[in-house]
């Protein structure tokens, strides 16, 4: 079974081999973590983003993951994955799954061992907190994740205890 660990802090001072960056479609920066990844990392993320193909403006659907180099910082990679606007599809769970799953395959493709994520789809694109961890934990409880070790970098106490109580109460 993987190692997940819940931790209070900055996910760009993780020690990991990439850091999820819960990104826009454009992948040029943004608010949040998105903002805060980008800025920590430098110039050269936003060099390495604009390296990703787009198409018509999107570089990373919803529900996918791409992977870059990370810049300044201390991890090897970002994998930068746009989870859902919770009120405007039809079906959040799907989707914010699909970028957890699609994250964890290209940290396997890349021989990653420790992987650190934010809390998708949680600030402004509105997923409920706990549906989003719950969502979170099935995908990377998964047997073909279970070599990994897995952190989740959130903010604030409020959020760390409810993510904590959801992980310690799935089988």
């Amino acid at each position: 079974m993987s190692q997940i660990m819940i931790i209070e802090g900055d996910i760009t001072k993780a020690k990991v081999d990439a850091i999820v960056n819960a990104a826009n479609p454009v992948m040029l920066g943004g608010g949040g973590v998105d903002g805060a990844i980008h800025q920590a990392a430098g110039s050269a993320l936003r060099q390495a983003c604009l390296q990703v193909p787009a198409y018509g403006g999107v570089r990373c659907p919803t529900g996918e993951a791409r992977i870059t180099s990370a810049g300044n910082l201390s991890a090897k990679y970002v994998i930068h994955t746009v989870g859902p606007v919770y009120d405007r599809v039809s079906n959040p769970a799907a989707l914010l799954g699909a970028a957890y799953e699609h994250s964890l395959q290209l940290a396997l493709e890349h021989q990653c061992q420790t992987i650190a994520f934010p809390a998708i789809s949680c600030g402004v694109y509105g997923y409920p907190h706990d549906e989003a961890a719950e969502v979170a934990f099935s995908v990377c409880r998964r047997e073909a994740y279970s070599h990994l070790q897995i952190y989740f970098y959130l903010m604030g106490k409020s959020m760390v205890s409810l993510w904590k109580q959801i992980l310690s109460s799935q089988p």
